[in-house]
């Protein structure tokens, strides 16, 4: 059953890829370049294929593939150190809208997750959805208390969805590495991989409810950022609980305007947050876009950020802090060889690589952006086009950090959307130089004993045992090397003695023989 269904679900991929034409980019590779006329046979060539660039083909067809591709699609246009600029800029136009399913179903799955009729947790729940997605949709309830939450409720069967179109994911993404040299450079397996951890995380929704927490406890006592609450009690696999929060959606730039916001410290603090959380926190929402941001302009001269939507988050370790503001910091002051070094230094470039090479490189692509003004410079793009560098050094670019990129650039043209002359720079700078300043001298040594300490009080009654053991380990070596070196010496001498008796039997034997062949011949 699960082959036919295998079957059907790649005839409906081979059609609609033919219906926009995505079969002649796939006859344009080495492998089918001698068949390339049989496009022409392609009805479809002549309609879409006429009008449309390549990168709005492939945008077109993954809408029609439905929502998990579409889902996949998102997930890929972050991609921007593998993808071709025109593909990951059009992939980036993909919006996850798909109609609601219906609220009985909805109903349903939470009385399965809550084991007891709906009524024994909410006064109210509308059936009718807030907002629906490819994996989950939402729905607006209230608590027996009369607190207004809302419902986040997973898509019926949505992992077997998943688990389908990841399997089919997989056998185009071989296809494609199998017959494309040039496509095998972009990794696809790799990618669907990628998409694969992505999508499994969203449908444990108690994932995105720990991410929810997490951010909360970081930004508890913060007045640029509120992360709503997580109702624990109700919340499971298939549904989450969480506070609903009332703001002006940040892309409504006219009625954060007839609110009287302070644009210009709304964008400042949109950056300031961001960076607080890489360089503060090492945790980031990374799914920043302005479907899932709210402002509360409570008080429009400091308004404050409210977000929604935890599915996806990142992580950095101290290597990555390091790395993102040691290298900002040095492209600011164009020391392209600081840059390569600390490449090095993070153990990303191969041995064999030549370091002028990739200085060379890395300030072909930088000058031209510091030829613009300051407050035109995205660090989101001096990110990506330094991955793109890396790339053809063949340096793995870690997932997070790709992640961190996608989120920047959202930040960045949010900010300055707001605010169009905001210097970036100048909200950024002193978040990382403050990171570096806590990362060296007295302060920062003494810091990491303290936070050492509670390891090394568990180990120091340990130490004696460990002396001892290295003690005795040095001693037995010891003496196994003075018996190999004693049995050298006596073997040594066994063959001497050996070589001597050997020398006295031949020298013994030939003079008994000359003295038989001289009496022999004296008779003779």
């Amino acid at each position: 059953m699960k082959i036919v269904s295998r079957l059907f679900r790649l005839i409906r991929i081979n059609f609609i890829l033919a219906r926009y034409n995505i079969d002649e980019i796939i006859l344009e590779t080495s492998w089918f370049s001698p068949i390339h006329f049989i496009v022409y046979f392609n009805p479809f060539y002549w309609t879409v294929g006429r009008r449309l660039s390549r990168a709005e083909r492939i945008r077109r067809a993954i809408e029609d593939l439905g929502p998990i591709f579409v889902k996949a699609g998102q997930i890929i246009s972050t991609r921007r150190d593998l993808l071709p600029d025109d593909i990951a800029i059009e992939l980036s136009k993909l919006q996850d809208r798909v109609p609601p399913f219906p609220g009985q179903a909805a109903r349903v799955i939470i009385e399965k997750a809550l084991k007891g009729p709906i009524e024994d947790v909410f006064s109210e729940f509308d059936l009718h959805a807030l907002a629906s997605a490819s994996i989950a949709q939402v729905h607006a309830a209230k608590l027996l208390d009369g607190e207004s939450v809302v419902v986040k409720v997973l898509r019926p069967n949505i992992r077997k969805i998943i688990d389908r179109d990841v399997d089919l994911l997989y056998i185009l993404a071989k296809w494609v590495e199998y017959y494309s040299a040039d496509a095998r450079q972009f990794k696809p397996r790799q990618i669907v991989a990628e998409i694969a951890q992505t999508l499994y995380d969203e449908v444990d929704l108690t994932r995105e409810g720990a991410n929810a927490s997490q951010l909360r406890r970081n930004f508890a006592d913060s007045k640029l950022l509120y992360v709503p609450k997580i109702h624990w009690e109700y919340t499971h696999e298939s549904i989450l609980v969480m506070e609903r929060i009332y703001g002006i959606p940040i892309h409504d730039i006219d009625s954060l305007k007839r609110a009287h916001v302070n644009m210009k410290k709304l964008a400042q603090r949109g950056i300031e947050i961001f960076f607080t959380q890489i360089f503060r926190d090492s945790y980031f929402h990374a799914d920043l876009h302005p479907g899932n941001i709210f402002v509360n302009a409570t008080d429009p001269e400091n308004p404050t950020y409210i977000a929604v939507d935890f599915g996806i988050v990142g992580s950095l370790n101290h290597n990555d802090q390091r790395y993102l503001a040691e290298n900002m910091i040095a492209f600011f002051k164009r020391d392209y060889q600081r840059v390569a070094e600390l490449h090095i230094a993070c153990g990303w470039l191969p041995p064999d690589t030549r370091i002028d090479q990739f200085e060379g490189a890395i300030r072909g692509v930088s000058e031209p952006i510091f030829e613009q003004p300051l407050r035109e410079i995205s660090f989101g793009q001096l990110l990506l086009r330094l991955f793109q560098v890396a790339r053809r050094f063949h340096i793995n670019i870690q997932p997070q950090l790709v992640l961190l990129q996608k989120t920047l650039l959202s930040i960045e043209g949010l900010s300055r959307t707001l605010a169009p002359d905001l210097d970036v720079w100048s909200s950024a700078s002193p978040q990382i130089e403050k990171w570096l300043k806590k990362q060296v001298g007295v302060k920062a040594f003494f810091k990491r004993i303290r936070d050492n300490l509670p390891l090394w009080s568990e180990q120091v009654p340990e130490i004696p045992s460990l002396v001892y053991e290295v003690l005795k380990e040095t001693k037995q070596r010891q003496e196994r090397l003075r018996f190999e070196h004693m049995e050298r010496r006596d073997h040594g001498k066994d063959k001497k003695r050996e070589r001597l008796i050997k020398i006295t039997y031949f020298l013994s034997g030939a003079i008994i023989a000359l003295a038989i062949a001289g009496v022999v011949f004296y008779w003779v």
